[in-house]
């Protein structure tokens, strides 16, 4: 698949504000990319692939879930998390996509320990895209600036303290890729 058909796909399948966050993630891995030595193509092709599932019928997600084998903690944490993995599947079912695309795409709302650095740099560049405004995402792009590993262990504390926050529960992946990270023995 080229960027311009994933850009086709994503201009019909999102809403325009998901796809107005897109262009701001495409833009975003494709400076990071350049910035930390990674394939810019990749970068960009993930980054606009990233959300494709994220307005799927959730039941649909679920049956892709338990067809495929996935994780079944996926489907005690908030239906939130599904559309990473079962986007990485629909996708790779149905284009001819490069497996650190697909990873990427996979591990961009949970993290995974050992993230190649395609995966880190689309999963900061999800949390920093120029269209994001939260507190804390200045810092994030501060991180990003100097460090992709810090910025990575930034993106990490900063989606661990909101949920904390929240009062929800975190997925196991998440807590397990900070550690990961962060050396924690």
């Amino acid at each position: 698949m080229t960027f311009e058909e994933a850009h086709e796909l994503i201009k019909q399948t999102l809403p325009e504000k998901r796809y107005i966050h897109t262009l701001g993630v495409v833009e975003t891995a494709e400076r990071m990319a350049v910035q930390f030595g990674e394939e810019v193509e990749q970068a960009r092709l993930a980054a606009m692939l990233h959300d494709y599932a994220k307005y799927f019928d959730v039941d649909e997600m679920r049956r892709v879930v338990v067809e495929e084998g996935l994780d079944p903690n996926l489907l005690e944490y908030g239906d939130e998390l599904l559309h990473a993995p079962v986007g990485a599947i629909l996708l790779s079912r149905q284009y001819d996509l490069d497996d650190a695309v697909l990873s990427a795409i996979r591990n961009h709302t949970t993290g995974e320990p050992g993230m190649s650095r395609l995966d880190q740099i689309l999963f900061v560049a999800d949390a920093i895209e120029p269209n994001r405004d939260y507190p804390g995402v200045d810092r994030l792009r501060s991180e990003a600036a100097r460090s992709l590993e810090a910025a990575v262990v930034a993106t990490l504390k900063q989606t661990i303290e909101f949920l904390l926050k929240k009062s929800v529960r975190i997925f196991p992946l998440t807590i397990e890729t900070y550690n990961d990270f962060v050396n924690i023995p």
